[in-house]
């Protein structure tokens, strides 16, 4: 299938989530897009642009969206197709100067690395799938998982943009991010009349970056 979002098109192959049908993929771009808390910091001369990490990429439209703005990005999903989509989306868009596509889980892809930006449009269901297609809605632990390892790759004054919906486990990712001494806010909020869709900009409590 073939959608467009704004200027960027892209081919979602039939077995990974269209960010376009069920909107989550649309809005979390969109927030990339808009948002102060994507803006990227300008680097000293000389430096290379600022790093993104956009996990469980999918298509590759938050990690396309995060190249238009000015990243150099990573983008990172466990499902082979989806690597193999959002690589055709990168070629398609013509950033592949400034997007890598890697497949692994979670942060065990990027270790050793830090980013300016993490975004990150999650399961946000909580339980077991039951089929590979159900991974993209439910998990047991990924939430905790992610919270946790989210401070390793901020790097210093890093933010992190999470998607999250009232269909599923809202309070239990907030939590887990409280838990490791992070601080949330909404940034952007969508009533779609049976779910609200909340991206939330997150930063280190210590870091002193969250803008007023």
């Amino acid at each position: 299938m073939l959608e467009r979002v704004d200027d960027v098109s892209l081919v979602v192959l039939p077995d990974v989530l269209n960010p376009v049908v069920f909107r989550t993929g649309e809005l979390l771009a969109r927030a990339i897009a808009d948002s102060h808390y994507a803006q990227p910091p300008t680097p000293p001369e000389g430096s290379p642009p600022p790093s993104a990490l956009d996990m469980g990429t999918g298509s590759g439209i938050g990690a396309i969206f995060l190249a238009k703005r000015g990243y150099r990005v990573i983008g990172v999903d466990i499902d082979p197709e989806a690597v193999r989509c959002a690589r055709l989306n990168v070629l398609l868009n013509r950033v592949e100067s400034s997007v890598e596509i890697r497949e692994g889980d979670l942060f065990g892809a990027v270790s050793g690395e830090q980013f300016h930006l993490v975004t990150f449009n999650p399961p946000y269901c909580r339980g077991t799938p039951e089929r590979t297609y159900g991974r993209h809605w439910w998990s047991t632990d990924v939430m905790e998982r992610f919270a946790t390892g989210l401070p390793e790759v901020l790097a210093p004054g890093g933010r992190a943009l999470v998607l999250l919906s009232t269909k599923g486990d809202e309070d239990g990712m907030l939590g887990a991010l409280a838990a490791q001494r992070l601080d949330v806010e909404p940034v952007t909020r969508t009533d779609l009349g049976n779910e609200v869709i909340t991206v939330y900009g997150v930063v280190a409590v210590s870091s002193g970056s969250r803008d007023a």
